[in-house]
């Protein structure tokens, strides 16, 4: 797959350990990072993005990964740091 993003879809590529992924926040991907969180809606999410555990972060990270069309596999040696930037670059690409 090519791994030019459409900004007009809100899609970025980040690296994840090493290797370029797309991240898209689509309805779908909403749908299960509110499921995946325990919320009601997505007006919850900016304050319950300050305390996701790694579990959730992941979950997060994976809806992003299949948004953008990809695996939602997060890859093996994946760091915090870089989970949190590809979750905060998907975000900000939708702002």
């Amino acid at each position: 797959m090519p791994h030019t993003p459409n900004p007009a879809r809100g899609e970025v590529v980040v690296p994840l350990a090493g290797t370029p992924r797309r991240l898209c926040l689509i309805l779908g991907a909403l749908a299960r990072i509110e499921a995946a969180l325990g919320l009601q809606d997505w007006s919850a999410l900016p304050e319950r993005f300050a305390r996701l555990s790694a579990g959730e972060l992941l979950a997060v990270l994976a809806a992003l990964l299949e948004g953008g069309g990809e695996d939602p596999a997060v890859p093996d040696g994946v760091s915090i740091p870089e989970a949190v930037a590809a979750v905060a670059a998907a975000l900000a690409a939708c702002a």
